[in-house]
């Protein structure tokens, strides 16, 4: 492989080449290349490489207007952070694009085209640092993705626009909390076809159970449209659990199914390119967007890319994992695999910690679903608008519709968060884990019922089931050790949770 190319296909790379093509682009180059041959269908594509960042750094003296720029940024003075962001991101769109890095991904893109057999195809855009899902730290969503791009023009300007999109003020936020220098992290830029799941549906899964961190199930999530609308939480998604083991043994074990709202669909815009937001008709609301076959077709995938990528680590190796059905060929597809961050790093603690609320308390104000097992208690504020971010206080309990990337500086300073819409692998659930702070999503009207100002509990310690409770309720954290001096003969068994439960099993 010649590393010093600007553009390379993704039968090129593989998971080594993070320094290369980043981490996604890694991932997605090791899906096609290894997965395939497994029965894995993944998605073809190509990637820019660092040189061809590195190249429009060079350009127009843009690396030290950059560095004078940032020098001294407090990322805790939102103000400051917005100002800087976006004249960073200014400085890299009015910079011109290298001709030569032009050149080679349209080059690049006629490759594809051969590859699949079309001239003329809308593609995806994904932005890929070359410090991201790393085991330490997921990046996820830190910069931009563009779906449905079409045309020569539109493919470069998206490209311009995913290098600018390394510099937004969430990622500068990241990048700073998690200790990696700004220069030291390149960007490179993943095309692939589209999977054309806006006439079908997507979603996300996880080879382990989010919340306990158990093992031996996968969680999947899915929606109509794009994937993007149950990544960002903007629908409520449908969920399946599937129970590894007895899978491998070629048995049908879908052991919880639930049904969700999926209020939006992402899907082509009218217009011919980009993306727009529509309803979900009832009828489309009101039953699941995966049929039993395709939920353990996918769990299978899931197992096997997980097995993969343990075997490259050379220990267990959880799996976060993108998934769409085209709705043309109705057919399945891996769209991108990145290591689950959240649990492999409590793998590692020694300690258990259980919360419980000590005080007395009326009925619930709103219910959603509950993201870890912590306790939370603060003043609500409530916030629709992501222009009016700095207006959130420090230790304030965020209540909003849904969040995005956009949000993440303000999460962080949050001593809890309450979204409507979303399920346990949306954006707000992620990064509420990565924060270690209770979360509840899928609420439905919390910003209604809930005023801003008012002191309110968010417990996720009663089960599955999130509650928001009125007043600042006592609770109680209890921390276990633990050790191997004492362990329990009893022999793990999976509990039959409902009837319901028992005949998704049996779809």
């Amino acid at each position: 492989m010649d590393t010093s190319k600007y553009v390379l296909d993704f039968s090129e790379v593989g998971a080594g080449d993070v320094a290369l093509v980043g981490g996604k682009c890694a991932s997605l180059g090791e899906l096609f290349r290894e997965l395939t041959t497994q029965g894995v269908r993944a998605v073809d594509g190509f990637s820019t490489t660092s040189h061809a960042y590195q190249l429009l750094m060079d350009g127009d003296g843009l690396k030290k207007k950059l560095q004078k720029l940032l020098k001294g940024l407090d990322v805790n003075d939102l103000d400051e952070l917005a100002r800087v962001g976006s004249e960073a991101r200014n400085l890299i769109l009015n910079t011109p694009f290298p001709k030569d890095i032009e050149d080679a991904i349209l080059e690049g893109y006629v490759r594809l085209g051969e590859r699949i057999g079309k001239k003329a195809f809308e593609v995806a855009v994904r932005s890929s640092a070359t410090a991201e899902d790393l085991p330490d730290a997921s990046f996820a969503g830190q910069q931009d993705t563009m779906l449905n791009v079409k045309g020569d023009k539109q493919l470069i300007d998206a490209c311009h626009q995913c290098y600018a999109s390394l510099w937004t003020d969430r990622a500068i936020s990241y990048r700073t909390a998690k200790g990696f220098d700004h220069f030291d992290v390149a960007l490179s830029i993943g095309v692939q076809p589209m999977v054309r799941s806006d006439s079908a549906c997507s979603g996300v899964m996880f080879t382990l159970d989010t919340e306990s961190g158990f093992r031996e199930a996968v969680l999947i999530n899915g929606a109509w449209g794009l994937g993007e609308a149950v990544v960002q939480g903007m629908a409520t998604p449908d969920e399946w659990i599937v129970f590894k083991p007895t899978l491998k043994l070629g048995y049908r074990p879908i052991v919880t199914r639930k049904l969700g709202v999926k209020e939006v669909k992402m899907v082509f815009a009218d217009d011919g390119s980009g993306t727009q937001i529509r309803d979900v008709v009832e009828t489309q609301r009101n039953r699941f967007c995966l049929a039993g076959f395709e939920v353990l077709q996918l769990a299978k995938w899931a197992c096997a890319i997980e097995d993969h990528y343990s075997m490259r680590a050379g220990k267990h190796q959880p799996m976060d994992i993108e998934w769409a059905k085209d709705g043309i060929t109705g057919e399945l597809f891996i769209l991108q695999a990145r290591p689950e961050t959240v649990h492999a790093q409590k793998a590692e603690e020694n300690y258990i910690e259980r919360y419980s609320l000590s005080g007395d308390h009326g009925a619930p104000l709103v219910t959603g679903v509950a993201v870890g097992e912590k306790i939370g208690a603060g003043k609500a504020h409530v916030l629709l608008d992501a222009d009016k971010l700095r207006s959130f206080g420090a230790g304030e309990i965020l209540v909003t519709t849904m969040t995005d990337p956009a949000w993440e500086p303000i999460m962080k300073r949050a001593s809890a968060i309450v979204t409507e819409r979303g399920g346990r692998t949306c954006h707000s659930a992620i990064i509420s884990r990565e924060l270690g702070i209770p979360c509840i999503v899928g609420t439905g009207n919390a910003t209604e019922k809930i005023r801003s100002g008012s002191d309110i509990t968010v417990s996720c310690a009663e089960g599955d089931i999130g509650n928001i409770y009125y007043g600042n309720i006592p609770f109680e954290v209890e921390r276990q050790m633990i050790t191997d001096d004492v362990r329990p003969r009893t022999q793990v068994m999976m509990v039959r949770r409902s009837s319901v439960s028992l005949s998704s099993a049996l779809m």
